[in-house]
């Protein structure tokens, strides 16, 4: 076994969800965007990136993230839009964003935080925003087509979907791509463990 694994805790999406951000990657690849996109398989909402861990905090990880699911319930939340990080004039990740409850979101991860980091695990230093990731983009993008794609996907939005589980996942990292498993997951609402 390795001496450490790479881990990141998520909150699963729909299938239909899934199959909505499957059907906008295609949309912006036929504008031309060139990118290394996400699988859709793999697109996740990504509530705290850990990084390499011990195996043997595991548990005390699953421990924290079952704490933060017995105060909240599943999150109704939508896709709504699409933007860029850091931002359109030099963009390096194409993303969809998030509606619905977002405040609730947020609540959920500024927990999650505080509860990790009495563990050890310290707080990012920039602020949570919830967000999907589409593809990363490798090249200069043209200011027209960041616009176009800004106006094509400006009413970019799903009908509400349900939220309810939270997963720690472990990453291996494959040229093919990322290959994610499940170490821990555990319903929001609930204090059984999986």
């Amino acid at each position: 076994m390795p001496s450490t694994i790479r881990t990141f805790i998520a909150l699963e999406l729909p299938a239909a969800v899934i199959s909505l951000l499957d059907t906008v990657q295609q949309d912006l690849k036929s504008l031309g965007l060139r990118a290394k996109w996400v699988r859709p398989e793999n697109i996740h909402l990504t509530l705290k990136f850990l990084g390499n861990i011990d195996p043997g905090d595991i548990d005390a990880v699953g421990a924290a993230i079952s704490d933060v699911s017995q105060d909240f319930a599943a999150l109704a939340l939508m896709v709504g839009g699409i933007g860029f990080f850091p931002g359109l004039k030099r963009p390096r990740v194409v993303w969809v964003g998030l509606g619905g409850q977002i405040q609730l979101l947020l609540e959920l991860q500024r927990k999650l935080a505080d509860n990790l980091a009495a563990i050890g695990f310290p707080k990012e230093k920039r602020s949570f925003k919830g967000h999907l990731t589409l593809g990363r983009i490798k090249e200069v993008v043209n200011p027209n087509m960041i616009r176009r794609i800004m106006t094509e996907f400006a009413d970019l939005d799903s009908h509400e979907f349900t939220s309810d589980r939270i997963i720690l996942y472990k990453s291996d990292l494959k040229p093919s791509g990322p290959l994610y498993s499940q170490l821990h997951q555990v319903d929001l609402g609930m204090t059984n463990d999986k």
